[in-house]
């Protein structure tokens, strides 16, 4: 073997293992804060999926689990690294501002009417308008998240469609809280009230309560997530929010959601949406 093939070969030797240790280097700012639906947390999907992408990156994630309007607006403060919401409207006008970028699509799942099973207000084979409109009628007590969320807004937009004003109402309670803690005091009252299928699948079992509306077009509940815009704020950590929002869209992720509660629930409690056109 001559010198200059030693010297090619160490070169080659010494490149590879370099870029080994760039590979396996943490990152500089370790501590990445996102700021997501309530929903994501209470169903689970966010247990299996963050100490995932810890392991695989080497960054820590700092979950704050709040309705998708305050997420949103830490994101627009500059208060957090990432969002993952579920509220299109509020997300358009995040970016249109400029606070948030590359806003892209993660996944779905819908959102059902749930409610005692004897159902007093009788809005079982009913659209979700007319559903509404039955409980309005029956003043049959209602609880509402009240949150500023990606689910308060849902109803707050069925409510409107429905042409019933809801609020201040005395049948219409808003409870200011998450989607677990609404769940969890609709079944104390026997009262109606809209979730996502994901939160509620996660708890039915301490619930007793039915869904008693689905599968209305309307109802699609769709999750994106948005990088905060370190152009704004210099302080966010721009690499790890990149480096979440890819793990969130990669193939290998998008396959655990697809099957992400099936073993435990007998169904999906989110469906894969990454690279869809909308």
């Amino acid at each position: 073997m001559n010198r200059s093939t030693i010297l090619r070969w160490g070169l080659a030797l010494a490149t590879a293992l370099s870029s080994a240790c760039l590979a396996a280097a943490p990152p500089a700012e370790r501590t990445l804060i996102l700021a997501t639906t309530t929903s994501t947390q209470d169903s689970g999907l966010l247990d299996d999926l963050i100490p995932r992408f810890e392991r695989q990156t080497g960054y820590v994630v700092k979950t704050i689990a709040v309705g998708s309007g305050q997420a949103i607006a830490m994101g627009k403060r500059g208060e957090a690294d990432v969002l993952l919401v579920h509220s299109p409207e509020a997300e358009k006008t995040l970016v249109a501002d400029g606070s948030g970028v590359n806003r892209r699509i993660v996944m779905h799942n819908d959102f059902v009417l749930l409610g005692p099973p004897a159902d007093p207000a009788g809005i079982t084979k009913r659209t979700a308008l007319e559903s509404l409109q039955r409980i309005a009628a029956a003043k049959a007590t209602f609880l509402s998240r009240g949150d500023n969320s990606g689910t308060h807004a849902m109803e707050l937009k069925l409510w409107k469609a429905a042409g019933v004003t809801a609020e201040g109402q005395a049948w219409y309670q808003q409870t200011g809280q998450g989607m677990g803690q609404t769940l969890a005091i609709a079944a104390e009252k026997r009262a109606y009230t809209l979730s996502d299928r994901g939160t509620y699948l996660a708890l039915q079992k301490k619930l007793g309560l039915a869904i008693l509306h689905e599968g209305d077009p309307s109802l699609r509940n769709v999750y994106h997530v948005i990088e905060v815009n370190p152009a704004r704020f210099p302080k966010v950590n721009a690499a790890g929010a990149r480096a979440f929002a890819d793990f969130l869209v990669s193939k290998d992720v998008q396959a655990r959601i697809k099957e992400f509660g099936i073993a435990t629930f007998g169904s999906p409690l989110f469906f894969p949406d990454a690279g869809i056109q909308e």
